[in-house]
């Protein structure tokens, strides 16, 4: 049905990463008021309560296979939907938004990398070039501009952080290629948000009861956990593969480079923060970066976020 519309594909291509780069804005502005694994868990919650549904059939249908498959479906869960997100809001803390969008970016870098180390799929002089710039960028930006800020162990725990989101979503993509469950689309994002939301589940309790004590529910923090829930997280994850299937992954990774430029867009008109030019020369070699390596490699990460 979605595939007769003309340029539906292409629309979520571009409304893809704008939910992103949303997910990164408005954790940044909501952080203060929902603690990181408050944040984290009940974005889930909802989106498990919306999605399951349509998804609770799938379940029951192929239960024989999930059951098989427990084990890896719950270490896929726990590194995309548990550790990716909940690092991601932490980095919110004390990093900006266009950092985030920009490290995030990334993530083919890492994937590639990881495949590299676990996997030892070849990697080309080309991809490898691609791979080294845009780790130098991604100094650049924690280190803004000043790389002897990393030598002196002096960046924002908010940019480490996020680089441990990213290389817990390289983990992720490269078990995915490593260990494939024969499940639907459909099925199987159900069984990973409800295996990932079970993982934050102690971890949450945790921090409610002995850390940070919860948040008050009011408008002003249940808007964002329904925009997190259904925006960045099922509708961007809908768009993006309907799209993969309608122009394949190669054309669709290409818009996931949007991500920062909205991100940074989003971040100066609602957070009044401002670009400097590290951001943009690191920026530049990021995308230079990710532009040698994918070219040799033709695959694209599950974006799950």
């Amino acid at each position: 049905m979605l595939s007769k519309i003309p340029g539906l594909a292409y629309i979520g291509l571009v409304l893809t990463p704008l939910f992103w780069a949303g997910n990164a804005v408005v954790a940044r502005a909501t952080v203060e008021h929902i603690p990181p694994l408050s944040m984290s868990f009940w974005r889930w919650v909802i989106a498990l309560a919306l999605i399951l549904p349509f998804g609770l059939p799938g379940l029951w249908r192929h239960r024989q296979v999930i059951r098989q498959h427990l084990v890896t479906l719950l270490v896929l869960a726990t590194f995309s939907v548990a550790a990716f997100n909940s690092l991601l809001y932490y980095a919110a803390m004390t990093t900006t938004a266009t950092n985030i969008a920009l490290i995030n970016s990334t993530i083919p870098i890492f994937v590639a990398l990881l495949a590299w180390l676990l996997l030892g799929e070849r990697t080309r002089p080309v991809q490898a070039l691609g791979i080294g710039l845009a780790i130098v960028g991604i100094l650049i930006v924690i280190g803004r501009g000043d790389l002897r800020i990393i030598a002196q162990l002096q960046a924002q725990p908010g940019d480490l952080i996020m680089v441990a989101a990213v290389f817990s979503w390289g983990v992720f993509s490269v078990l995915l290629r490593k260990h494939v469950v024969p499940l639907p689309a459909l099925t199987f994002l159900t069984a990973q948000i409800l295996l990932g939301t079970l993982v934050i589940l102690p971890f949450y309790l945790g921090d409610l009861l002995w850390f940070s004590g919860g948040f008050e529910l009011s408008g002003s923090t249940a808007l964002p956990l329904a925009f997190f829930a259904i925006f960045p997280g099922i509708l961007a994850y809908a768009f993006w593969n309907h799209a993969v299937h309608e122009i394949g992954p190669a054309n669709a990774a290409i818009f996931m480079y949007l991500t920062p430029v909205f991100a940074s867009i989003l971040a100066i008109l609602f957070l009044g923060e401002t670009l400097g030019l590290f951001h943009l020369f690191g920026a530049l070699l990021i995308l230079a970066g990710l532009l040698l390596a994918t070219r040799v490699v033709r695959r694209s990460p599950v974006y799950q976020e």
